[in-house]
């Protein structure tokens, strides 16, 4: 009968310390699903600006060389026309190497920087 004593008597001297632990944990996890918002909004910010001027730079670029072919053929309609089909012949290839160009690294940069997060975030634990 002595155990059940001692069992309950363990379990009423640790509720306190086991409190505090599981509130620890949970301020843990909450900071890092906030670091990881964070970050992945930074992340979207930069991609929403760069695409940004990489659209102005194409619309740009396309009307440079839209004028420049359109003086060397002497016809604004051939000129633009020649600019128009290279964006086509750009995109298709774009849309035919999507896999190797976009997605798989995309996927791997993905994978890479979980797993480095998830290192980090090992190694500050235990220390």
């Amino acid at each position: 009968m002595s155990q059940p004593d001692n069992l309950g008597s363990f379990l009423k001297e640790s509720k306190p310390l086991l409190k505090e632990y599981l509130e620890t944990r949970l301020e843990i996890f909450r900071l890092q699903a906030v670091r990881i918002a964070s970050q992945s909004a930074g992340y979207l910010i930069w991609v929403i600006v760069s695409l940004f001027i990489l659209f102005i730079i194409l619309i740009f670029s396309g009307i440079v060389l839209g004028c420049w072919l359109a003086a060397i053929t002497g016809s604004y309609i051939s000129g633009f026309g020649l600019t128009t089909l290279i964006y086509i012949v750009i995109f298709a290839l774009l849309m035919v190497f999507r896999n190797a160009l976009f997605i798989h690294p995309v996927m791997q940069a993905i994978i890479r920087n979980t797993l480095e997060d998830q290192e980090d975030t090992e190694e500050s634990e235990i220390q």
